[in-house]
Order: structure tokens, then sequence, then C-alpha cells
């Protein structure tokens, strides 16, 4: 949930995620921690918020434990009420949520901007697909990428995999 002045601004499920690891060379702290990743290195549930290329951010979760550089890349998130391909994809997401560096280094679970919630919605095995992430160029076999497959918000699909048809109930976050 996007928040400003305590007050909603968006609210959205997350439908990709993509996985880091510092000991994979695609995570920006697999060579070693400085002053633009040490966020990655920090405890779980911190924002990791950086600029890529230079033209759109990217907002990641800091996971696993401190002192080991580990996160997950939110890709996209269904928005309701807004465009279903609103925020499809990581410099659309943080776009569309106004997320900048600002947001680097805040916890997840304490702060008035961005919070991520619990939403107890069952979706097992089957509705997720698992593939390999994207626009990288290392550790490019790792399939740790992962969407909700009923989702019309993914960035992008594997092969074969069609868009699903217009689920109404899902425009309403019932899943």
């Amino acid at each position: 949930m996007r928040l400003h002045n305590g007050n909603k601004i968006h609210e959205g499920i997350i439908v990709e995620t993509e996985a880091y690891s510092q000991e994979e060379e695609a995570c920006h702290g697999f060579n070693k921690k400085t002053k633009a990743n040490q966020t990655l290195f920090g405890e779980p549930g911190l924002y990791y918020v950086y600029r890529s290329y230079g033209i759109h951010y990217c907002l990641n979760l800091v996971t696993d434990k401190n002192n080991f550089a580990s996160g997950v890349l939110i890709r996209s998130v269904f928005i309701s009420q807004e465009e279903e391909r609103a925020a499809s994809g990581p410099g659309l997401l943080t776009k569309k949520l106004q997320i900048n560096t600002k947001f680097n280094s805040l916890k997840s679970y304490d702060n008035n901007l961005l919070k991520i919630f619990n939403r107890q919605i069952n979706i097992n095995n089957e509705e997720l697909v698992q593939t390999t992430r994207i626009g990288i160029s290392k550790a490019v076999d790792l399939k740790w990428r992962w969407y909700l497959k009923k989702s019309r918000s993914v960035s992008k699909r594997v092969k074969g995999d069609k868009i699903p048809k217009l689920n109404k109930k899902y425009k309403n976050f019932n899943l």
C-alpha cells in the first residue's frame, strides 16, 4: 500500500518477483559491500531502492540476514482500479507508486510511505510460474523469478504462457 500524508494512494497485489543473493553474479552485492549497495546487506525487511541505468528506479525487499546481500525485486503489482498493466515492470511500478531513492533503507514494516501486508490469499504452486530472471547478463540460468499465472499484470510471460482472460473477480482482489 502506497501512502501519502497518511492517506492511501494505491493498493495492490504483488504478482511478479525476482530473487538475488550475493552468492551469484547478478546480485549487486556479489563482489563486495559498497556505499551504493550497503542497504542490501542490512536487516531483512528494509527497502533497497536503486536507479537502473540512470533511467528508472527498482524496488527490492532485503531478505535473509544482516551482512549477507540478498533481496527480492518487486517486478510487478496489480493495482485495483487502475489499468491492469500500470505497474507491470520495475520501472512502471516505481513510477506509478512514486518510489525513488528516498525509500532506500526504509523499514517495510515501520514507515508511513509504503507498506507490504500479508493478505492471506490462498495460492497454490500450480498458480505460480517459476522461470529465469529478466534483463541480466550473469547467472542467467537460475530460475529465480516467479509470477502469478492468472495475472494480466505480469511484465513478461514465458514462451507459450498466454495472457489469461479478464477475470472480473480479480479486478477486486478476490483471487
